[in-house]
């Protein structure tokens, strides 16, 4: 009986740590009024220039150097992955949501691999499905293209968290298309508060 509970009590203290396998599922289609498909496809179609949005500079540089080493493995190319860090930043940001809910769903969605595809053809870091495209974006959209992909995935994500009234576990449901199954949520939620927590501001 000890022994089960002091492995139990490992799995849980290793997890965050551990090797993530991909969960990616697949947005549901479902009908928008009107008003909502403008909504979204105005917030699609708005491409500001890539911005750290901090209090301080000192804040952005200590955020990204954090983030920088936590993906380092994953991403050894630099210059790219602080191509990626400032763009989820500023994706994130620009739709209200937490930088680091984003980086964990994209771990859990692709586990950070640019040209994924699950087999129900989501695409991208963030698993974006392409209904989304002629739903609320443009013929032209290319959900691989690295801003495209992040400001489907972040308007997406906080589309379901405004219909759910800020429930995130209901929310990720719908973003992975398993709602009302608890693994993706809850990994998705294990990885934001543990690999990826960051005591610092974030904004």
């Amino acid at each position: 009986m000890r022994r089960g509970f002091a492995s139990v009590v490992a799995f849980l203290l290793l997890a965050p740590l551990l090797p993530v396998r991909a969960l990616a599922g697949a947005q549901v289609y479902e009908p928008l009024a009107a008003s909502v498909r403008s909504t979204l496809s105005a917030a699609i179609s708005d491409r500001g220039p890539v911005a750290l949005h901090f209090a301080r500079p000192e804040d952005a540089h200590r955020w990204l150097f954090e983030m920088s080493n936590r993906l380092a493995k994953k991403l050894p190319d630099r210059t790219l992955r602080l191509q990626l860090l400032k763009s989820i930043h500023y994706e994130a940001t620009r739709a209200g949501l937490d930088p680091q809910l984003v980086l964990g769903v994209i771990e859990v969605e692709s586990g950070f691999r640019k040209y994924a595809v699950s087999r129900a053809g989501a695409r991208g870091y963030m698993q974006v499905m392409p209904f989304w495209v002629k739903t609320i974006g443009r013929p032209t959209d290319n959900l691989f293209h690295l801003r495209t992909n992040l400001r489907f995935g972040c308007v997406i994500l906080r589309h379901y968290l405004d219909i759910e009234k800020g429930d995130y576990f209901r929310a990720l449901g719908r973003y992975n298309g398993s709602l009302g199954k608890a693994a993706y949520p809850n990994r998705v939620m294990t990885m934001w508060k543990g690999r990826w927590h960051y005591d610092g501001p974030t904004a």
